[in-house]
């Protein structure tokens, strides 16, 4: 394959790395500032890469603020709206593309957008380190063990069902909460504590640990006061998150909000991945 890849951060340096060791002939724009991959050329124009290219992949995600790609192996700002103009007749494989991004797409009449993070078996996939970097997280904050300790999981879908698996297996006692009854016979099949949303705050005061997996709010000033004051939450969820920040930094409650884990906990699982997609597309 001819891949002209464009920003990225670890997860991609990985993907590029997996992508020159199966022969593949590599275009890099963005990724100069990367001393792992000097020896891959980095010269020349965003046009003419992609002109040399069969398709594009891009940051995972594409941006943060909808304009500017993801590069910080990069000096330079890489315009959104750059990109897909530069590359309308390519094949562009990203990942959350929001409706703000969109935008640039229509402009370019562009219909090769391929978003990598909407395909369900990466997902699933991703939820493997997400949960790991969790726990990791977990460990490293607390000042107690996970085995023997009362842990709450918000959430019962990827994410929330491989990090309960993982909890248990370390020795937790673990709480799940769900509100379809459908979720709530699983957790109770998979012998774990099931809580239904509308009974969750009159336990919320025994955790020791409590992990968001939801992207709306679900702790917030009428129920974080219930919380332990050494409890640690940890915030799974993307934006805008499941807990409200600034109340919990009010009440002197611990809270990690973990975005992208995967591409920074294991960039090179992560990348395999993609790259496993990639071959199954091309």
């Amino acid at each position: 394959m001819n891949i002209c890849v464009i920003g990225g951060d670890s997860r991609i340096v990985e993907l590029v790395k997996i992508c020159e060791n199966s022969g593949d002939k590599l275009y890099l724009y963005g990724l100069e500032k990367c001393e792992e991959l000097q020896q891959i050329d980095t010269k020349g124009s965003l046009v003419e890469m992609v002109q040399n290219s069969d398709f594009v992949v891009t940051s995972i995600p594409l941006s943060k603020d909808g304009k500017i790609i993801n590069a910080p192996f990069s000096n330079k700002t890489i315009s959104v709206e750059e990109v897909f103009e530069t590359a309308r007749n390519k094949k562009i494989i990203t990942g959350n593309v929001t409706s703000e991004i969109n935008k640039y797409i229509k402009l370019a009449n562009n219909n090769e957008i391929i978003d990598i993070l909407t395909f369900e078996e990466l997902a699933i996939q991703n939820a493997i380190p997400t949960a790991e970097g969790a726990i990791q997280m977990a460990m490293e904050k607390s000042k107690i063990t996970l085995h023997n300790s009362n842990c709450l999981v918000l959430g019962f879908g990827r994410i929330g069902k491989v990090l309960a698996k993982m909890l248990s297996g370390i020795g937790a006692h673990v709480y799940c909460e769900a509100r379809k009854q459908q979720d709530i016979a699983w957790i109770n099949a998979y012998q774990y504590n099931a809580i239904h949303l509308n009974e969750m705050n009159n336990l919320l005061g025994k955790f020791d640990f409590i992990f968001n997996t939801i992207p709306y709010m679900v702790l917030d000033k009428n129920n974080l006061p219930l919380i332990k004051r050494d409890c640690l939450m940890i915030d799974l969820a993307s934006k805008p998150g499941g807990i409200d920040f600034n109340e919990a930094k009010k009440l002197s409650l611990s809270v990690e909000w973990l975005l992208a884990l995967p591409g920074k906990v294991a960039p090179k699982t992560s990348a395999q991945y993609i790259y496993e997609i990639i071959k199954r597309l091309y």
